[in-house]
């Protein structure tokens, strides 16, 4: 599955890596492309959550760290030794750290390592294969908070950010050689990253989130179009690009926003930011 406008979108016997494939997100594009007919290898921290999914899916099982780099060899190794090579690599796993600069320095670190590392290691060990055959495609779960911010937490912001912008690189220097990109930029969704955001996560995304499985089916519209941005809430085009050309005004606007978060969520004995 190349993913751009020769490829179709079909996923009948393609070779598909997914991390965090053990619940949310991951898991609902590992069933979406197994319901294609694609050959899956599927990576979680969660040994017990992948192997569960797996299981259901006919699919191999690579238990471990998808972000390290022993973590990274390992599994495209043994995704190449399962699959052949693998066509479609889904870079999916992230982590939500709270806070701002004041965030201890390992959830940094932690951040930078699984939202942003994790994507330039998987390219590193897939990209000489894929320009050699001339088709590969990596897609890598951003967030919203890629495109605008995340109120509430620095860390996942600034390291979204880098994910989306390290997906606009591969793609703007790949693609005439047959190798694409995508950054999937969804808001709220209903997974244990919303759960695990607290009163202003609800309160900023709660009202709009939407189920990993409408996330899943957008994927595979847009592998068959092959826009580069993958919007399930198609309202963040309109906020990125009032914050492309109204810049001070959408600030301002955040702004506001922030100072009414901590006006409700105060009120509820929550907290949010430093």
């Amino acid at each position: 599955m190349d993913c751009d406008e020769r490829a179709g979108g079909r996923a009948v016997g393609r070779g598909v890596v997914v991390t965090g494939a053990g619940r949310g997100i991951g898991a609902a594009m590992a069933r979406a492309f197994a319901a294609e007919g694609a050959r899956l290898v599927l990576a979680d921290v969660d040994g017990a959550a992948v192997t569960s999914v797996a299981r259901e899916l006919g699919a191999v099982a690579v238990p471990g760290d998808a972000a390290s780099e022993d973590g990274v060899r390992t599994l495209v190794s043994r995704a190449r030794e399962e699959l052949g090579e693998v066509d479609v690599y889904c870079a999916n796993a992230g982590v939500a750290e709270h806070g701002g600069p004041e965030a201890p320095e390992d959830a940094w670190t932690r951040s930078w390592e699984v939202n942003v590392m994790a994507h330039v290691r998987a390219a590193r060990e897939l990209l000489p294969g894929w320009l050699e055959r001339g088709r590969g495609h990596l897609l890598v779960t951003a967030s919203a908070a890629g495109l605008l911010t995340n109120l509430g937490s620095a860390p996942y912001s600034v390291t979204k950010h880098g994910a989306v912008a390290f997906a606009e690189w591969v793609r703007a220097t790949y693609r005439h050689r047959g190798v694409s990109a995508q950054a999937l930029c969804p808001q709220g969704v209903r997974t244990a990253l919303l759960d695990d955001a607290g009163p202003a996560g609800q309160a900023l995304l709660g009202a709009g989130a939407i189920e990993p499985e409408d996330v899943a089916a957008t994927v595979l519209e847009a592998l068959t179009d092959g826009r580069f941005l993958i919007l399930p809430h198609p309202e963040v085009a309109e906020y990125y690009r009032r914050r492309a050309t109204e810049t001070d005004r959408w600030l301002g606007g955040m702004n506001k926003l922030q100072r009414g978060l901590e006006e409700a969520v105060g009120a509820t004995g929550g907290s949010l930011g430093p």
